[in-house]
């Protein structure tokens, strides 16, 4: 095998099909990515058993062919390289490569690529999204996936399908993202799926946010293609929360406040915040709210802003992550607290509303 590449094309693609290998045991040939070549084009595939990737790219090709090389060293050699035509040829059980007008070499070590495992391939039809909405989808809900691997059943985001309508949720069970958009084309039906957060990173890492990407879905598998790029990734079995159920049904006291002077001020008051707990305390009043972290042995943190509010005056307690890791990714300029009383469940809504929605339950106040 030999062909000639420019190396940041290459480049570009052996950084994502990293993340499609298995880096624990460094002698395992999912640990590599596989090369091969012919007709001037290198098709690079990746995978660690669980998720797939494949992509073509242009190349000179000299000689046809196919290897495995290990992908952390590969990636970088890639990156120490100038920033020029490259040379690869692999001769024996080694991978030579070297700049055509520098005097660098390097060399790795290959494994056949006979030993690569055969990627999946759907058998189910594949549907078009743009990736523009899929990847909003995705910001609206990622953050609230659970990291508590006991409950494995949430450790993705739920997808599911209702005509015209694509669901996403995500909890870790003290917080709940929804968001619920509605497209101008029918999907065809599939069950409700559990998607791996790290897939759904891998797709925005891969995509631009522009054009359509396309999905197949089949029992136990989920399947993304757009550009020269294909990956996949199996999904997560189990049964995910009834999710409706903690759905306030009424919320009678609704607080407007601006997002950038609510980011501003979290950001000021999560300085003297707690490390563990993380609680901040909401005093809202007619016409403010009093933003303060809990007294402790370094001091205290304290912000009043305006808002527009006319119910009875309440103190709330939260994790102020989990408020402000929405409020990065709202649209517009203020947002909706929306409670009934101070135990129970707070909606944080964009204002005016949109096709999206998070929930934070409360913590308790000392």
């Amino acid at each position: 095998m030999k062909f000639v590449c420019p190396k940041n094309s290459l480049l570009k693609e052996i950084v994502l099909a990293l993340d499609f290998t298995s880096q624990r045991n460094t002698l395992s040939i999912v640990s590599n990515v596989l090369l091969e070549t012919s007709d001037n084009q290198l098709t690079i595939k990746a995978t660690d058993q669980k998720i797939g990737f494949t992509t073509t790219i242009e190349v000179e090709t000299i000689e046809e062919g196919s290897t495995t090389v290990f992908a952390d060293k590969f990636l970088g050699i890639l990156r120490a390289l100038p920033d020029e035509h490259i040379i690869f040829e692999e001769i024996g059980e080694k991978l030579f490569i070297h700049p055509q007008n520098k005097s660098i070499d390097f060399s790795l070590r290959t494994i056949s690529s006979d030993k690569f495992p055969e990627l999946e391939s759907s058998s189910k039809e594949f549907f078009s999204v743009s990736q523009k909405d899929l990847f909003e989808m995705i910001d609206q809900t990622i953050f609230a996936i659970s990291d508590d691997e006991t409950r494995y059943f949430m450790n993705g985001v739920y997808l599911e399908q209702q005509n015209m309508t694509l669901n996403m949720v995500a909890t870790d069970g003290r917080r709940l993202s929804l968001i619920e958009r509605t497209f101008e084309q029918s999907f065809p039906e599939f069950a409700p799926i559990i998607i791996p957060a790290k897939f759904l990173s891998l797709l925005k890492k891969g995509g631009t946010g522009e054009g359509e990407i396309s999905i197949s879905i089949t029992d136990s598998i989920i399947f993304a293609s757009f550009g020269s790029q294909f990956m996949y990734s199996t999904l997560i079995k189990g049964q995910f929360p009834n999710y409706r159920r903690v759905i306030p049904a009424k919320q009678p006291n609704i607080c407007t406040i601006d997002i950038k002077k609510m980011n501003e001020a979290l950001k000021r008051v999560s300085l003297l915040v707690e490390n563990k707990a993380k609680r901040i305390y909401l005093d809202i009043e007619d016409g403010f709210v009093t933003i303060s972290s809990e007294e402790s042995d370094f001091g205290q943190a304290k912000e009043i802003i305006p808002c527009t509010y006319s119910g009875p005056s309440v103190r709330l307690a939260m994790n102020y992550s989990y408020l402000v890791s929405p409020l990065r990714v709202m649209a517009g300029n203020e947002f909706d607290l929306c409670f009934s009383e101070a135990n129970k469940a707070v909606s944080v809504k964009p204002n005016p509303e949109k096709d999206y929605f998070h929930i934070i339950m409360p913590m308790q106040i000392d």
